[in-house]
């Protein structure tokens, strides 16, 4: 089997023209989106069937979503930058590595990983339906709703309880690392989902085996590694 029959296309680029149009785009649908995905991440994954059904594809065909979460991220960085007083400069230098690597970068890494697996191992195509496949726009929505999650809690509420977890002690140490494995599996969580949201996959319990190397590395870092202090100290 060849290789483009195994894996669909990369996705079009129509939908990133979108961006530049701000009123084609639905931010009022996107912080919906948003608002679910932390309080109840399954009615976002519901409302794809009809998405599904009214525009023929699984993936979102607006930015939207992407650009409120990149709207985000700049002003928790811009938030960090002037609580640490580190100026214009160092709001850039921060912003580079978290927007383009961490977010952009990082993201399209991750969907293709997963985009590639789901398609490769986990099909269970019914002999008598029509051949469907993951769409790698569809990964990076998921990869972008995992985000989210995680964004909102290790660096949203971190921002809020920044002066406790910058203290040297043991209880600055527990809650800030406590946070951060909580955003880890929160975004092992909404990726499982996520695919376990399409109909044509099985075994979709894959995306949970990164949960207990979470656990394994939360327990190991209360022995006196600081998650907030160091990502602090070198963003910022």
């Amino acid at each position: 089997m060849s290789a483009r029959r195994r894996f669909p296309r990369l996705p079009r680029w129509a939908v990133w023209r979108r961006a530049a149009s701000w009123r084609q785009l639905d931010f009022e649908f996107a912080a919906w989106q948003m608002m679910h995905l932390l309080v109840q991440p399954r009615h976002v994954y519901r409302s794809i069937y009809y998405h599904k059904q009214t525009k023929n594809q699984w993936a979102r065909d607006d930015p939207a979503f992407m650009v409120l979460q990149a709207l985000g991220i700049v002003a928790a960085t811009a938030a960090y930058a002037a609580i640490g007083g580190v100026g214009a400069a160092g709001f850039a230098r921060a912003l580079v590595p978290l927007l383009v690597v961490n977010y952009a970068v990082a993201g399209a890494a991750v969907a293709t990983v997963t985009w590639a697996v789901a398609n490769r191992f986990l099909r269970h195509q019914n002999v008598h339906a029509a051949d469907q496949r993951v769409e790698w726009q569809y990964a990076l929505d998921v990869h972008c709703n995992a985000f989210f999650v995680f964004f909102a809690a290790a660096y949203v509420v971190q921002l809020l309880f920044l002066p406790l977890l910058m203290r040297t002690s043991w209880i600055s140490l527990f809650v800030g690392n406590s946070l951060f494995a909580l955003a880890a599996a929160a975004y092992v969580y909404i990726t499982y989902l996520g695919f376990r949201a399409l109909p044509f996959l099985h075994r979709q319990e894959l995306f949970l085996f990164p949960l207990p190397l979470v656990a394994a590395a939360y327990l190991v870092s209360l022995f006196g590694f600081n998650v907030s202090h160091h990502l602090v100290d070198y963003y910022f």
